[in-house]
């Protein structure tokens, strides 16, 4: 047993002690979601791209997540009990198609038997104590962040969580303070906890354990946000991150300017150590696999117009720096807080110019509430970056489309059940990887318990 979750299970103990607080049971809720995934992902040209990699991948699962939230005891520290249940079962899922490979973390969806197949099923539990006085609230165990500088991924069966501890503050109006420490991960498609890492570094080898961010959110009026954010992922990289959200209503509707900029550099290790470096364009550091340390400014710009249930958009990113953007990320499946970070690629490279279009429509104008259909384009280019084998991609080029349909049942006996299909398609001319076309089937619904 860890000592985060030790000392969640102290909390525990002595929450009981007070279970029979007003406020403690009374605002508990708890809601089990259901969610059947399943994905095909198509690598469409030859393996001399990749040697090795596979073809098809295909998995099929239901995952279950049970949710439960307790409410605060009384008195000046109220404290309270949160916890997650995750259980994944395999319905599909042969050794050639789950797509592990390698030193990979698993496949797809499932992790995986020493001989490739994916597992029949897998579970987890995470708890989280937490503390109020005031408007101030401690947590501490498992999180579930969504932040410029770490946000959780939850684009497969089950969603990837951190261990750690978090204070939030709202003690000043329109101004939100958040920080934290985290010390492990636990992937999307794993029952355990890691230590982090970033895109490039070896595999289970290169790891930290603290990853240590603050910041602040301030509603300068009701329409206008202004964030800043630092985050600092030990023996990797220091970011800083500076973001502006406006809502401005036009004519019959509404216009949302989506402004980011991170600022990203090495930290420990990453300067000197080639096993904690990142990908990039570092073609000339051969004796260092063609990678080097963190060295990125990351600009964009997304631009929302909402109108009788259309929404048109358009944005630009720009991607400077010798490095890739980094972001937390295992090689398991990991999100970042940018405005190109799609189904199937994230269009960060070191170099990279990326502009892209946004349509969708929410049906219910039509009175066919619960169907909404969307469509993304993005085309990067001018991309720099050192491959396998000595390969290196000098002006190189990446475009996907993502199209996005999904249906929530309004009433009789399948009420709030939600399906969506995802459809993508990526091609590149990037050396050592492969065009790929996906699609994702997702059929969900929440149950609510308390």
């Amino acid at each position: 047993m860890n000592k985060s979750t030790l000392a969640v299970a102290v909390a525990v103990g002595l929450l009981a002690q007070q279970a029979g607080a007003a406020g403690f049971i009374e605002d508990s809720k708890a809601t089990l979601k259901l969610r059947n995934f399943y994905i095909n992902t198509d690598n469409r040209d030859s393996g001399t791209k990749a040697a090795g990699a596979q073809n098809k991948l295909e998995e099929w699962g239901q995952g279950f997540q049970l949710d439960y939230t307790s409410g605060f005891t009384q008195g000046t520290v109220g404290f309270g009990i949160d916890a997650i249940g995750l259980l994944g079962v395999r319905l599909d899922s042969g050794g050639g198609t789950n797509g592990r490979s390698g030193n990979s973390y698993g496949g797809t969806v499932f992790p995986s038997k020493s001989n490739g197949d994916a597992v029949n099923e897998f579970s987890s539990l995470g708890l989280t104590a937490k503390a109020k006085i005031s408007q101030t609230e401690l947590r501490y165990g498992t999180l579930m962040p969504k932040l410029p500088v770490i946000s959780y991924n939850d684009g497969r069966m089950l969603p990837q969580s951190f261990e750690g501890g978090q204070i939030t503050s709202n003690e000043f109006k329109d101004l939100t303070l958040i920080g934290g420490q985290i010390e492990h991960v636990k992937g999307r498609n794993s029952s355990n906890n890691e230590q982090m890492s970033i895109g490039g570094a070896s595999a289970r080898t290169a790891n930290s354990n603290k990853f240590i961010y603050a910041g602040a959110d301030y509603k300068v009026t009701k329409d206008l946000l202004l964030q800043y954010y630092y985050g600092n992922l030990d023996k990797f990289y220091k970011q800083n991150f500076l973001g502006l959200v406006h809502n401005w209503s036009i004519g019959p509707g509404v216009l949302k300017t989506d402004l980011r900029y991170f600022n990203s550099r090495d930290d420990g290790k990453n300067a000197y150590d080639p096993a904690y470096f990142s990908n990039g364009d570092y073609a000339n550091s051969v004796s260092k696999n063609g990678k080097g340390k963190v060295s990125n400014n990351l600009y964009s710009g997304l631009f929302l117009y909402t109108i009788e249930g259309h929404t048109f958009g358009g944005g630009y990113q720009v991607s400077n720096g010798s490095s890739d953007f980094p972001w937390l990320n295992q090689g398991d499946g990991s999100s970042a807080y940018i405005t190109t970070d799609m189904q199937i690629s994230k269009f960060a490279r070191a170099g990279e110019r990326t502009w892209q279009a946004r349509y969708s429509y929410d049906f219910a104008k039509l009175g066919v509430p619960g169907l909404t259909a969307g469509a993304v384009y993005l085309r990067g280019d001018n991309i720099d970056t050192y491959g396998a084998n000595g390969k290196t991609s000098n002006g190189a080029s990446e475009w996907e489309r993502d199209i996005t349909v999904a249906y929530v049942v309004q009433e009789g006996p399948l009420k709030n059940v939600g399906v969506m299909w995802k459809n993508a398609m990526w091609r590149n001319d990037i050396a050592s990887q492969r065009d790929q076309d996906e699609n994702r089937l997702i059929v969900s619904y929440s149950i609510p318990l308390l």
